[in-house]
This record gives C-alpha cells, sequence and structure tokens, in this order.
C-alpha cells in the first residue's frame, strides 16, 4: 500500500475528504492527491500523521500501528492548572479548542472528580 493509499484509507475511516484533510492541516486544497506521483514533504507528513494521531513511519509503510484511540477523562482534564497544555489530549476536527471552549469544560466537569 502505497502513502496515499494509507492517508486515504485514513480519511475515508473518519469520512473526511482529501480535500479537507489539506486544508485543515495548512495545505493546498489538491495537494494530497499530488502524493499519487510524487513524493511528499517531510514536514508534510508530520501534519497529516498528527491530525490523524498516526506515526509517519505507519503512513510510509514501515510500522503498521494504526491510529491509537485513546479515552481521554475530561473530569480530570478540566482539574488540571489553567496553564495545562490541552492541545496536547484534545482537539475538535484536529484544530486547537478555543479558551472559551475550555473555560466551559472546566465549569461542567471539574466538580465530577471522586472525592
Amino acid at each position: 500500500m502505497t502513502t496515499f493509499e494509507r492517508i486515504k484509507n485514513l480519511a475515508d475511516n473518519q469520512k473526511i475528504s482529501l480535500q479537507k484533510v489539506a486544508i485543515d492541516i495548512g495545505l493546498s486544497e489538491n495537494a494530497i492527491y499530488g502524493w499519487k506521483t510524487r513524493k511528499p514533504k517531510g514536514e508534510d507528513l508530520a501534519k497529516v500523521a498528527d491530525y490523524f494521531h498516526v506515526s509517519v513511519d505507519y503512513l510510509l509503510g514501515r510500522d503498521e500501528t494504526g491510529p491509537t484511540t485513546q479515552t481521554v477523562d475530561l473530569a480530570e482534564i478540566a482539574s488540571k492548572p489553567k496553564d495545562f497544555d490541552w492541545d496536547s489530549v484534545l482537539s475538535v476536527g484536529g484544530k486547537p479548542i478555543p479558551e472559551e471552549d475550555k473555560e466551559i469544560i472546566r465549569r461542567l466537569f471539574a466538580h465530577k472528580l471522586p472525592k
């Protein structure tokens, strides 16, 4: 399977178009389709890997470990100090959560931790 095919499969599994993926990570709309015939830049592959939560080695076919699904406890995240790096564990559509939404999550879930 080629790098392009792996990326296409990841997008198809999430019901996302390759154009949307490209735009979301800051590439031109048809950039990923160009990878059918030419090799992508390493930094662009890294963006795709981060977007789908896989390794670049997975995209290149050197590692069969696919996407990771990790459970996130919102009550635990909400109880973290305000300077906690939320972007390392949560996102919306691959983009950082706005500060006002983080505050809402804090208020909703902070009191839910067991005592």
